[in-house]
């Protein structure tokens, strides 16, 4: 029970109810459910199994977790996880960062068979069969992207650039690709945009019989180094990052085929135009591989067929539209040469279904709603489970759809946001839900949804007993007619005929949706923090955010940074119409693109907006990647005005209140660059700021009590000048 919030708690993480299951799955035979879990309740995850037979549970990874070595973790006394420590490679540190990923210990698995395979402490883990012991690969340290093959006979991996194979009976890996060794080339390996803005990490794939890899050669010697130095080391280290700002030349990527065991490389026609993205590949049933390219201008999109043996290409699908088509991960390719697509292309991202060419053959869905993403394919009973927003953008539910068409059914109930894994045998399937009112819970339920038991209750995860009063969720309209979504926290007691000053916590950017019936609002405690200590705390997602159709989303191109500040300007005029608001004293606050949006909102909005807080902020979009900013703002030499008035810098001699600049000194994603650019910038202006810096940072600060003290400073720059 929470009566009252400590600093100490808006720091700490998991969240309240949020050190529950994760990375859910199934076994291979669907005969018990997998997930990594944390028993005391901390970052440090185990492995874990649960029998749906003899409903017991099993702890997986307890004895090589006991080794703390292995972990690369060192705890503080309040059991919160404090950084990662040296035996985590650069290599690892980084790729949880690409992935937000917090949590620590196990945080990946795969089965393939009866064999379990567990990345840990910079080695990998086999287990055979369903009694045996994790035993240790030698030979595997340094392993990256370690995968093994569909029939449990190799594992692959990247160590060196290079993409390795080895056998699991634990033979010497094979090197089957020899070209990585020099500065700037690696394989198997996604690029840096591809992990940070494509949501793609893999760079390579095993063929179906276990037989080839498809795999990728990136080739970025042609990037300049970008260095970041750590300021905050008892010795000098440097890093280089071949980072591609906006309007430069990207890493150049081929796709190409290799055999297990090593050999000549097939390469893959993709085309004359070098400058394009690689965003999906994916073999197909039968043999061949598929890829799915991206223009740069990324208004087109192909999924494309190749020939294994030649690499001849041919486009199966081909999409075109403005001002950007949004990539996706619900292409499914049947046995029957059917493949399930999804598209943006009626204004929501609806199901479609095309033969063996290519040609379209009906749509699955359709209406003014959105399908967020494909649960999985029944190909035996062609059934195609679901996520979607039919029932409100607020919420998610699982729903089901024949691939011959007709009706649409639900299969959950409870209100709220759900996920569901669907059991290879596709005879039940997991449902993680939670809403305002309550933490996540884990059910297993049959395909008719029913209930067959509860995983995971997540005892005593509710806001009453909690005592964490959920947010309002609420709604208004602009000034020409545009519904917007907010979320309200107030003070737990509001006093009659006194006035609250207001803080906006904003993001604001594409891909997001920060107001919904989820936990993650309940428990957001620096906004939860801020009520208690006075302050009506809102969250609006503005136009430009993610889930209301392509029109809504597209409504900040070629101008980021406006339309957004007027939509939060329109969220703090319907809360002045409250009696308890004070329009007068308004604060905002923000992260990353939320960062971006309090400087734009303090400088073109400063009648409104008194006091920010800035978080690692893009000042300036020529200073970020390429797929991301080109995707909204195009080519900087395309639109130089467009840029111009996007700019951070551009309105710095219009601050009038006050700002506080936070920034992780070796952000290598926003790098801390921008916020330096914006200080020089605000000094010519001759304008006052104020600057937290935290040397050894990156982008996600993660340090505890770096955390507490940036909370602390956060309050109490609220609390003197608002």
């Amino acid at each position: 029970m929470i009566t009252k919030i400590t600093l100490k708690q808006v720091a700490r993480y998991p969240r309240p109810g949020l050190s529950g299951l994760r990375r859910i799955g199934f076994t291979p035979d669907s005969q018990k459910v997998t997930y990594l879990f944390s028993a005391d309740g901390t970052l440090v995850q185990q492995l874990w199994a649960y029998d749906l037979q003899t409903r017991q549970r099993e702890e997986i990874t307890g004895t090589i977790l006991a080794n703390s070595s292995a972990v690369g973790v060192q705890q503080w006394e309040s059991g919160s996880v404090r950084r990662l420590e040296p035996t985590l490679s650069r290599e690892e540190e980084l790729r949880r960062e690409r992935s937000r990923l917090r949590e620590l210990g196990v945080t990946d698995y795969q089965f393939a068979r009866n064999l379990l395979l567990v990345p840990l402490g910079g080695w990998l883990y086999l287990r055979q069969g369903d009694n045996g012991s994790l035993t240790r690969i030698e030979g595997s340290q340094g392993a990256q992207e370690a995968r093994l093959s569909p029939d449990g006979s190799k594992i692959a991996f990247v160590r060196d650039n290079e993409l390795q194979v080895v056998e699991t009976n634990g033979e010497t890996p094979v090197r089957t690709t020899t070209s990585g060794a020099c500065d700037g080339i690696t394989n198997g390996l996604a690029e840096y945009v591809a992990q940070e803005e494509m949501d793609r990490s893999s760079g390579y794939w095993w063929s179906e019989d276990s037989t080839r890899l498809a795999y990728t050669r990136v080739d970025s010697r042609h990037i300049p180094n970008y260095p970041i130095v750590h300021q905050g080391k008892d010795t000098l280290d440097i890093e280089e990052h071949r980072y591609p700002f906006a309007g430069q030349p990207n890493a150049k990527v081929q796709l190409g085929i290799v055999a297990a065991e090593g050999g000549e490389t097939t390469w893959m026609d993709l085309g004359t135009d070098e400058d394009f993205y690689l965003a999906r590949v994916a073999w197909r049933p039968g043999g061949s591989l598929t890829a799915q390219l991206q223009s740069r201008d990324q208004r087109t999109l192909r999924l494309v067929a190749f020939d294994p043996e030649t690499g001849v290409a041919s486009t199966l699908i081909e999409e075109e539209g403005a001002p950007w088509i949004n990539l996706h991960h619900d292409a499914r390719f049947l046995k029957t040469g059917e493949i399930l697509w999804s598209s943006e292309k009626s204004g929501f991202r609806h199901l479609y279904l095309y033969d063996y060419e290519g040609n379209e053959l009906r749509a699955l869905t359709s209406g003014t709603w959105m399908v967020t993403g494909v649960a999985a394919l029944d190909q035996k009973e062609r059934i195609v489970y679901f996520q979607a927003t039919r029932e409100s953008v607020l919420e998610r539910h699982i729903y089901a759809v024949s691939l011959g068409g007709g009706a649409i059914r639900r299969l959950t109930e409870a209100p709220g946001w759900h996920d569901a894994i669907i059991s290879p045998d596709f005879s039940r399937f997991i449902d993680l839900w939670s809403s305002l009112e309550e933490g996540p819970k884990v059910a297993l339920r049959g395909m008719d949804g029913k209930l067959e038991t509860m995983l995971f209750e997540n005892s005593g995860a509710t806001a009453q007993e909690l005592e964490l009063p959920p947010p309002e969720l609420t709604s208004f309209q602009t000034q020409d007619g545009t519904l917007l979504y907010a979320a309200i926290y107030n003070p737990p007691l509001i006093e009659p005929g006194r006035r609250y000053p207001l803080i906006v916590s904003v993001y604001g950017g594409p891909h997001a949706q920060r107001v919904a019936n989820l936990w993650d609002l309940t428990v957001d405690l620096r906004a939860q923090y801020l009520a208690q200590e006075g302050f009506v705390v809102l969250k609006v997602d503005n136009r430009g955010s993610a889930n209301r159709g392509l029109a809504f989303e597209a409504s900040l191109a070629a101008k980021m940074g406006q339309l957004e500040v007027s939509d939060q300007v329109e969220g703090v005029q319907f809360m002045a119409q409250r009696p308890y608001v004070d329009s007068g004293r308004v604060g905002i606050y923000g992260w990353s693109y939320g960062g971006y949006m309090t400087c734009m909102a303090l400088l073109r909005a400063p009648e409104v907006f008194k006091v920010g807080v800035a978080g690692a902020p893009v000042t300036d979009w020529e200073g970020y990647d390429t797929h991301y900013t080109e995707r909204y703002m195009g080519m900087p030499t395309d639109n130089a005005d467009a840029y111009q008035a996007s700019s951070v810098i551009h309105y710095a001699e219009k601050l009038q209140g006050k700002l506080l600049l936070i920034h992780g000194m070796v952000d290598e994603n926003v790098h801390f660059r921008h916020t330096a650019r914006l200080l020089v910038a605000l000094t010519a202006a001759q304008k006052n700021y104020d600057l937290l810096l935290f040397p050894e940072e990156r982008h996600m600060p993660r340090e505890a009590k770096g955390l507490e003290y940036m909370e602390q400073r956060i309050v109490d720059y609220f609390n003197t000048y608002l």
